[in-house]
């Protein structure tokens, strides 16, 4: 049975239909799961970027429920709801990259026995795009994904490139990998960042949407990365690299502009994906579907256009 979660529905601004659930990891982690069960056409399994949680794609799930889909969100370990890894709240950490898909088995497992419609199809942002692209390769089963701003290599500075896995591993070593890596802290990004300088959206409506989370319910804030996430993420990037790409219909949404994300990566990864197709955001920053209805519009168009395009039902007709 799944036990019923904390959910900030006046926070999350998405569809009535809305429940959360707690579910558990083969390694005993406690996670939060949010069902929007609003369509029978379907469902998309999102995939958050670090720092989120299921509040934050609310707004989202309303349009694939006005698109006929169903869609469900998860707080990764470690950010959200779910149970924190560390002494300090505040801090993004993570053992090993792999760890994350015990919670996509976790999730997959809850909505199956949620008997969401089906099919399924990914939707995976930012560091969401390292863990969907780990999973699609373990055979996740979706009938297309969906990218935005993956993280498929790590914006290092140019220094920091060549002694990344070094660092890690010396940190580890001296015991230092539980803290906050070089050049961030305990402050949220999102909670911190003017307007004018931030990484992350054009349209300040769609910042303080994100900001408006974070300030009333402090469960969901989140800070800097520990070094052993650094550490952990520059290794899986760097092994995801190494693999073909899934044969599953791909679509990548990124932004011109994007500066936390590699963009020469997503580059590398789409032209050897066959048949992916990228779309660049001009001026975009990392959240492409946090900007405007000028740019947003077009985009959940094509996102609907391309679930649809992979419905079993409209293929066979075809």
């Amino acid at each position: 049975m799944l036990l019923p979660a904390p959910y900030r529905r006046d926070l999350a601004e998405g569809p009535e239909a809305a429940r959360t659930v707690w579910v558990e990891t083969s390694d005993g982690l406690r996670l939060r799961v949010g069902f929007f069960e609003t369509g029978s056409r379907g469902s998309v399994l999102v995939f958050p970027g670090r720092t989120e949680a299921v509040e934050k794609y609310g707004r989202l799930a309303s349009r694939f429920a006005a698109m006929g889909y169903s869609s469900v969100a998860i707080d990764w370990r470690g950010q959200g709801f779910a149970d924190r890894m560390l002494d300090d709240p505040m801090i993004g950490h993570v053992q090993h990259f792999h760890d994350y898909q015990q919670d996509v088995e976790a999730v997959v497992a809850a909505v199956r026995a949620a008997r969401l419609p089906e099919p399924y199809f990914l939707l995976a942002h930012s560091m969401g795009g390292a863990i969907g692209l780990r999973a699609l390769l373990r055979g996740l089963d979706v009938r297309a994904a969906v990218f935005s701003g993956p993280m498929w290599g790590i914006n290092l500075p140019v220094w920091a490139k060549p002694v990344a896995g070094l660092i890690g591993s010396g940190a580890r070593l001296m015991g230092l990998h539980e803290r906050y890596a070089p050049s961030t802290g305990s402050d949220p990004y999102i909670l911190t960042t003017p307007f004018e300088d931030n990484l992350l959206t054009r349209t300040k409506e769609g910042l303080d949407y994100m900001a408006r989370q974070v300030r009333h319910e402090p469960q969901l804030a989140l800070a800097g990365p520990s070094i052993g996430w650094v550490h952990a993420a520059h290794n899986e990037t760097r092994d995801l690299a190494r693999h073909a790409s899934p044969d599953i219909p791909c679509l990548t949404m990124m932004g011109e502009n994007e500066r936390i994300v590699s963009k020469p990566a997503i580059y590398d990864r789409v032209t050897a994906w066959r048949g992916a197709e990228l779309i660049t955001v001009p001026g975009g920053e990392h959240e492409v579907l946090m900007e405007g209805p000028e740019t947003l519009e077009p985009l959940l168009a094509r996102i609907e256009d391309f679930f649809d395009g992979h419905q079993p039902l409209l293929r066979a007709r075809r």
